[in-house]
Order: C-alpha cells, then sequence, then structure tokens
C-alpha cells in the first residue's frame, strides 16, 4: 500500500515516521520545507493548549511518552526543563498537569500577583527548528521520499492513501470554515544563563512566554485572531517587556530573530476518514498544541490505515 501524506509540518513529519516505520510505502508532498512551516516558529513545549477536544488527553499522554523518550536521544533537540506555568484565573490548574513530574503548587511571591494560579513543573522543551531537521533525518532513515510540489486539489494527489496533514492550508485546499488563524509573534534572543521556562497564559491576548534553549531565548507571545504575518515593533517592545518583569537579565538583549506564524484553531481538531474520498485521512487543525498532539494523532493515523488494509 502507497500513501503519500501532504504537508511537511511537525503533523505531515510525524504522521510519516509512523506509518513508514511501521512497514508501509510512504511518501511526503509539501509546497513549503518544514523549516519554512508554522511549526518552525513554535516555541515549543510539552502541553495541550488552544485546542478543545475530548480526544486531546490521549493524545497529549502519548506525545509525553514520545518526547520523554526523544529528550534522551542526542541531536533529538527536544530536553527536559523544569519552569513555572501561570495563569490570571482563580484555580486554573489543568488536571493534566497535575500528573506531570515535579508538580507543585507555586508559592506566594513565585509568579508575578497579576497570576492568580501558578504551578511548578518538568516538560519537554523543543527546539522547533532543530527538531524538525531531526524529523526529516528520521522519516528519510524510515524510507521516506520528500517532493516540494504545490497541492491544489487531493483528488490530485497520487496514492492508495493520501494523508492530509496541511494545517491551516485546509483552509483554502477544503474549504473548511471552521479554521481560523490565530497569530503568534516570538522574539528570539541569546541566553544569558536561563534554564528555567516561564509561561504566563493569555491575559487579554498577550502571553508572557520564555523558553530557554542550549544558546537562545524564544520569547512570546500573542494569540491575536488575525492573519497577518508582517512583524509588529509594538508587540515585540511588549514581549520584552512583559519577559524582562520575568527575569531582568532580558531587558537589554539584543534580538536575533524574529518568528510569527499562524496557529490553525479550529475548535477540534480533524481527524477523521473523509466522507466522500474514503482514501484521505485528516489530520489538522491542531491549533495550538500541534506539537504536543503529533505522535498521539499519527498513532491514530496508523491505526485508521491499518484498519483500512484489513477492511
Amino acid at each position: 500500500m502507497n500513501i503519500m501524506v501532504v504537508g511537511a509540518g511537525v503533523s505531515g513529519l510525524t504522521s510519516a515516521i509512523a506509518l513508514a516505520e511501521a512497514g508501509f510505502d510512504v511518501g511526503v508532498v509539501s509546497e513549503r520545507t518544514p523549516r519554512a512551516t508554522t511549526s518552525a516558529v513554535a516555541g515549543a513545549s510539552w502541553g495541550p493548549h488552544m485546542v478543545d477536544d475530548p480526544r486531546v488527553a490521549r493524545w497529549a499522554r502519548v506525545g509525553w511518552e514520545a518526547f520523554t523518550r526523544l529528550a534522551g536521544i542526542e541531536d533529538s533537540a527536544v530536553r527536559m526543563v523544569s519552569g513555572i506555568e501561570a495563569d490570571p484565573a482563580e484555580d486554573a490548574i489543568p488536571e493534566w498537569a497535575q500528573e506531570v513530574p515535579g508538580f507543585r503548587v507555586c508559592d506566594p511571591g513565585e509568579a508575578p500577583p497579576e497570576y492568580h494560579s501558578a504551578w511548578r513543573y518538568t516538560i519537554p522543551l523543543i527546539d522547533m527548528p532543530r527538531y524538525l531537521d531531526h524529523l526529516v533525518a528520521r522519516a528519510t532513515t524510515a524510507g521516506v521520499g520528500i517532493e516540494w510540489a504545490r497541492v491544489e486539489s487531493l483528488g490530485e494527489v497520487s496514492g492508495d492513501v493520501v494523508v492530509n496533514c496541511t494545517g491551516l492550508g485546509a483552509a483554502e485546499l477544503l474549504g473548511d470554515p471552521a479554521l481560523r488563524p490565530v497569530r503568534g509573534q516570538m522574539v528570539v534572543t541569546p541566553n544569558p544563563g536561563l534554564s528555567e521556562f516561564f509561561l504566563g497564559n493569555a491575559i487579554g491576548t498577550d502571553l508572557t512566554v520564555i523558553f530557554p534553549h542550549s544558546d537562545h531565548l524564544v520569547l512570546g507571545g500573542t494569540g491575536v485572531d488575525r492573519a497577518s504575518t508582517e512583524w509588529d515593533e509594538a508587540v515585540e517592545r511588549a514581549i520584552m517587556r512583559r519577559c524582562a518583569r520575568i527575569d531582568s537579565r532580558i531587558a537589554d538583549l539584543p534580538v536575533i530573530g524574529r518568528r510569527v506564524g499562524l496557529r490553525p484553531v479550529r475548535g477540534g481538531v480533524r481527524l477523521e476518514r473523509d466522507s466522500h474520498d474514503p482514501r484521505v485521512i485528516h489530520n489538522y487543525g491542531h491549533g495550538g498544541s500541534g506539537v504536543t498532539l503529533s505522535w498521539g494523532c499519527a498513532a491514530d493515523v496508523l491505526a485508521m490505515v491499518t484498519a483500512m488494509v484489513s477492511d
């Protein structure tokens, strides 16, 4: 059975790997290289955010197992990092967070006063550009061929099975009215020695994100319903101010990178066989949790394909 995956972001590459490592003949077709996809601009950390779907807990658990294994592999770009997540609402600690190693409720003063819930834990932190390189190498080793081409219609894609991992592109490709772009803007600076993350959930549309990687910080962020990927200098200054409140060492750091991406928010992941074309499996609409859910959703794609073989 020949399978073609459309899209080379984290969902597409992970789905291709799961299928190829299970013995299927798999190819990937994508207009954009992995480092040019929305996946490349993510922070990124494990944790289900900006997605409303009852299947999320199961997918996230599969992701946890995969990323904790990857954290033990050199050059995977995944590390286990401790830090604080905070929320402006009272009693906002999610159940899944309480199951994570190292979880504890923060003491008074550990987070700024505008956050009324704060907790500490240890989670996988992923350096996305490098992680995508890792996925490409792993896919290639598994025998996946990758073709760079624009897909105008899923009907034109050859293959016994077509897996649609086009993210926000599904809005144009399929005319899915449920998809909407939620803009994220991140600033990259040198890392002056920070070893812990901080994730302040939205106050209005503003997030406060500090993700420390080996030689750089990824700082953010925003969650605005807006389709523009133009850089916003005012947003950059606001991000730097918010992050410097958390750690004063950030205040005078030079900006060495700027990232803007559009999260494919849908109100629920579309992971199902197409009712009109049964050879098509859809896997998109992961909101701000594409990385977290990638391995769990890929496992479900594999299960669907395996069932198709048995039919």
